[in-house]
């Protein structure tokens, strides 16, 4: 597993040398975009808007432009001279209950693993975290930019957690939302019954992407040309007055026992 960063994470005048590890990744299906006419494969061109030729990589900076067609080149260099502590520095500003951030500001998980020599201080944090019950928040500098984020403990690894900030959070004023109204009891208490029967024990190992499998699925049968028929049915919307009714509906699936495969 290769590093995205490493630095210190820094407790107070405690510093603990890491290195950080993204923690999930997407599986996904890597389509590519081809010609419509001739199946030529499309690529993207990083185009000179003066010479109206591709540039390479090795040859493009980045800029700031300050004023209509000014610019000031930025380089590595620069961006290290901003605070360098901060880019080579996690460091922790207090602690809070995890239950106070709620999980709109979660963005992206990371792994934290300590250096050689700093495997007890590391350690020490750890378990100071887990009798405390308590979750760390801290800021950092990377890809040219400060994020805030959450340090907590998962499987005795510590974890750093991005999170967004409040004014990244859209607006929710354009939304058309129900008020909240007390409702009929006697819907609410069959909608309770049913959120009982379905409640169960979250196991993430069990959720899997099955709209891939199917993607996958076709992929297969075209690749023998094979036809793929599809059913597409459009869901309408439940109407209120027959709500009791399919409550009781999915209240009785849910207790018919399930059918024994014969063998």
């Amino acid at each position: 597993m290769r590093s995205v960063w490493k630095g210190a994470l820094s407790f107070g005048l405690v510093n603990i040398p890491v290195h950080m590890y993204t923690a999930s990744h997407t599986k996904e299906i890597s389509f590519k975009l081809l010609h419509k006419k001739d199946h030529s494969e499309i690529r993207y061109a990083k185009v000179c808007k003066t010479e109206e030729k591709e540039v390479p990589w090795e040859e493009i900076v980045k800029a700031y432009e300050f004023e209509e067609g000014e610019f000031i080149i930025f380089d590595e260099k620069d961006f290290e001279k901003v605070n360098q502590k901060k880019t080579k520095t996690i460091e922790i500003t207090g602690f809070v209950h995890e239950n106070e951030i709620d999980s709109l500001y979660y963005v992206k998980p990371y792994y934290l693993e300590p250096d050689k020599n700093s495997e007890k201080v590391y350690a020490l944090l750890r378990e100071a975290l887990k009798k405390s019950k308590k979750v760390a928040i801290a800021k950092y500098v990377i890809r040219n930019r400060e994020h805030m984020a959450v340090i907590k403990i998962h499987d005795n690894i510590l974890v750093l957690n991005e999170l967004r900030y409040h004014e990244e959070l859209a607006s929710t004023e354009e939304l058309h939302i129900p008020e909240v109204t007390k409702g009929n009891s006697r819907e609410v208490q069959m909608a309770m019954q049913l959120i009982e029967h379905l409640t169960t024990t979250f196991k993430p190992e069990k959720y899997k992407d099955t709209y891939v499998e199917e993607i996958k699925k076709i992929i297969k049968q075209k690749s023998k040309g094979k036809v793929v028929h599809t059913k597409t049915k459009e869901v309408p919307p439940t109407k209120f007055q027959d709500i009791m009714e399919l409550l009781k509906a999915g209240l009785e699936t849910d207790k018919k026992p399930k059918k024994r495969k014969t063998a």
